[in-house]
């Protein structure tokens, strides 16, 4: 069927109407301030996907940033901001650097809380000494309602301000818990300090709970400082990766050099790269020759050569040689840069076990106010005489019992003492998520290259081709030859030599063959340094009694340097990157607690095999980028694993990043120890079954503790509510509840300090 031409017009219009509204929809991740818990997430999630405009919505509590795709027409990010202000939240919405006003906020806002926190306990050690020992001094109660006053209202007032948001949010989380119970606690204490006569014309004791009030706001307060801290040190792996970009560049325009910043790269632009100096992007070698150390990307110890068309990375620094590249990949294209990216996502998708509480609180302060105002309705229909006196002590007393201090106490507690522990054994653990998932790993994966190796080239083997050399003399020239070698692997040879206290031999007519040798003359005869093929080109033979030598030594996957004459062959050299001797023990101890183990490396395949063979590891990769060994971790934790990461480099902080847990090498990058939820202080790979096994006390007493909490509350909160009194005339005092609650913290504590006398094995 024909279409007319204003049919056709009509379509187009349509479709460029379609295109031009897909382009209004626009996706940003907003930096999100004043978020204290993860139901605090959950808050400014609801609402920010609740405004017109938004297509979708998620928080990241871990890196406290909003994810939002959204139509630009039908929404100014303006009025978002102000909609997450109402509910107590703010977002960072200026784009110029919302990550560093965002970090500057962090910083103040801990200096804040630590201040706040310091101060509010100054105020309430002496109540505490009063309520406790000096009760029957004269105006105690008076001197504990002024010092607890600042405690409860200035220093603790976020707690209030918080409950209040989240109340009209329709919400609940801790900070709703302790201002319910420390507010009503503290009200009750004032009216009993104003008014005593109403309970004492009634035959009871006017009690006050004011330390109870102060020492729950303060231990609430520490428990957020600490979590504060651990949350402000997050983004410094990121920040060090940032740190490897560089921040100038030269380029050569119109045959000269000049110095531009590295915004203004764009691709197509030749990029000078002298000796020590970092890569800027990504490119390709146009002229010239070097070695580049990718230690970065790979985690192989060995700079790699670079000739004319070979590929270069940012962030890679430079040795000796001097080189031009093209620019080819700028900004967020390079390979660093979708490192960064990666580990940002990977870090902040992990939610800390503490979090727990706070989901938990969600549920519980509801029922809590629910008991209490049914114990007040129940005492006065059912109560009798001094019905509405019994109430009130009934609905006090189940929200003093009720104060979140053992519940808020059950967790941080046995992780400072796990962490402890942990230390004391020479493993650093960072935070609770990983003692969380630590328990539940059933594949380790290791990084080769300075994890299950040294991760420094060594010299292995010295092999001589005669039975009687005159070593002193061609070990000395074979020293002075090494020591003006360009080659990295010259200074394992140099190294080894230096410790048989070896000098140098006055050589002549030195020559750097590029990427195969040197060369140089002493007395009148030539001696070569080198490769296979230099001295293939030299027509240099292999004596029949040294080739089968030969041919172990690459079976071993070691690297062997030829030290020859003109034409005889003098010696071989085996340099490799030792296993370390705790490996193979390591390993089998994984194996023995069914726990499969894997190797990544970037090497070769034949070195790979070599390494897996000698310590036990049937399941190996090779050849591959740190995006590989993300994908390959991502792929084990597809299949249902808990997967374990442990690395040492920079090549290793994606993959550790996306790890369940993840371990570093205390000898590694400081990149990869950032990254690392937790650092073997030593290089032993030993300590991975310790730190697996400390996860497993650890969580077991996180258990242990939120049960004995939560006991006791569904035990002391029926009793507060007056449940025995029908049948024995039972009423829980409210002092006696404040004592059971104190009680309830000393339990908590004591049960996490037992893990200090636990063995690791």
């Amino acid at each position: 069927m024909a279409q007319s031409p204003n049919a056709k017009f009509v379509l187009i219009n349509s479709q460029c109407s379609f295109i031009k509204m897909e382009t209004k929809n626009k996706t940003i991740t907003l930096p999100v301030t004043g978020m204290s818990c993860a139901s605090c997430a959950g808050s400014v999630e609801s609402m920010a996907a609740a405004q017109p405009g938004v297509i979708s919505a998620a928080v990241n509590y871990a890196s406290q940033s909003l994810k939002i795709t959204y139509n630009q027409t039908s929404l100014a990010l303006e009025d978002l901001q102000k909609t997450i202000q109402s509910i107590g939240y703010d977002l960072i919405i200026d784009e110029t650097n919302p990550g560093g006003k965002q970090e500057e906020l962090q910083k103040q806002s801990y200096l804040e809380l630590k201040r706040k926190t310091i101060f509010a306990a100054i105020l309430t050690l002496p109540v505490v000494l009063i309520a406790m020992l000096f009760m029957d001094i004269a105006y105690a109660n008076w001197i504990m309602l002024a010092l607890s006053a600042p405690v409860i209202f200035y220093f603790g007032r976020g707690f209030f301000i918080n409950a209040w948001k989240q109340l009209l949010a329709g919400k609940a989380n801790m900070d709703t818990l302790v201002a319910l119970s420390t507010g009503i606690a503290w009200l009750f204490s004032v009216f009993n300090t104003i008014y005593p006569g109403f309970w004492e014309r009634q035959g009871l004791e006017a009690h006050v709970y004011f330390e109870a009030a102060a020492v729950v706001i303060v231990f609430i307060m520490l428990g957020k400082l600490l979590e504060e801290r651990a949350k402000s040190s997050t983004s410094a792996s990121i920040k060090k990766l940032i740190g490897l970009q560089a921040k100038t560049v030269r380029i050569v325009d119109n045959g000269a050099e000049r110095e531009i910043l590295i915004e203004d790269v764009v691709p197509g632009q030749e990029i000078v790269v002298k000796p020590g100096e970092k890569v800027a992007v990504d490119g390709a070698v146009s002229v010239g020759s070097s070695f580049v150390d990718e230690s970065m990307l790979s985690g192989e110890p060995l700079p790699v050569a670079k000739q004319p068309g070979d590929k270069v990375f940012a962030g890679t620094i430079n040795q000796k040689g001097s080189f031009r590249f093209t620019a080819q990949k700028i900004g967020g294209e390079t390979m660093l840069a979708q490192i960064i990216k990666m580990v940002q996502e990977a870090q902040g998708s992990k939610a800390p076990v503490q979090k727990l509480v706070d989901k938990i609180a969600g549920i519980f302060v509801p029922i809590v106010i629910g008991i209490s105002v049914l114990s007040l309705i129940a005492w006065l229909v059912f109560g009798g005489e001094n019905s509405l006196t019994h109430g009130l002590l009934a609905m006090v007393t189940v929200l003093v019992i009720a104060c979140p201090c053992a519940l808020g106490l059950a967790t941080p507690t046995a992780i400072m003492v796990g962490i402890g522990k942990g230390a004391e054994n020479g493993i650093l653990i960072k935070d609770a998520d990983s003692l969380e998932s630590g328990q539940k790993v059933n594949v380790v994966v290791l990084d080769k290259t300075g994890t299950i190796t040294e991760g420094k080239p060594v010299v292995t083997d010295l092999i001589w081709a005669d039975e009687n050399p005159d070593e002193r003399l061609l070990k000395s020239i074979l020293f002075s030859l090494e020591s003006k070698s360009e080659h990295p692997l010259a200074d394992a040879v140099v190294e080894h030599l230096k410790a048989d206290d070896q000098r140098s031999a006055e050589l002549s007519g030195f020559e750097s063959i590029t990427g195969k040798g040197v060369k140089a003359a002493f007395a009148d005869t030539t001696y070569l340094a080198g490769s296979r093929t230099l001295m293939i080109e030299n027509e240099i033979a292999i004596p029949p009694g040294l080739s089968s030598k030969i041919k172990t030594l690459y079976e071993q996957a070691k690297t062997v340097i030829y030290f020859s004459t003109a034409n005889r062959l003098l010696a071989v050299v085996a340099i490799s990157d030792r296993i370390k001797e705790s490996s193979k023990h390591a390993v089998a101890r994984l194996l023995d607690q069914d726990i499969d183990v894997y190797m990544l490396t970037g090497d070769n395949q034949e070195t790979a095999a070599a390494v897996s063979r000698g310590v036990g590891i049937s399941h190996f990769k090779a050849e591959l980028l740190p995006q590989d060994k993300q994908d390959f971790v991502k792929k084990l934790q597809q299949e249902g694993k808990v997967v374990a990461m442990v690395g040492d480099g920079i090549n290793d902080s994606q993959a550790m990043a996306q790890a369940d847990v993840s371990i570093a090498m205390g000898q590694g990058s400081d990149i990869a120890m950032d990254v690392a939820k937790i650092t073997l202080i030593t290089s032993d790979l030993g300590k991975i079954s310790q730190a697996l096994q400390l996860s497993k006390l650890t969580v077991r007493t996180v258990k242990q503790n939120l049960f004995w909490a939560f006991i006791y509350n569904l035990v002391g909160i029926p009793l507060a509510a007056g449940i025995l009194y029908p049948f024995n005339g039972f009423l829980l005092n409210p002092m006696l509840a404040g004592a059971a609650m104190a009680l309830s913290s000393v339990s908590v504590v004591g049960n996490s300090l037992l893990l200090k006398w636990q063995k690791l094995k």
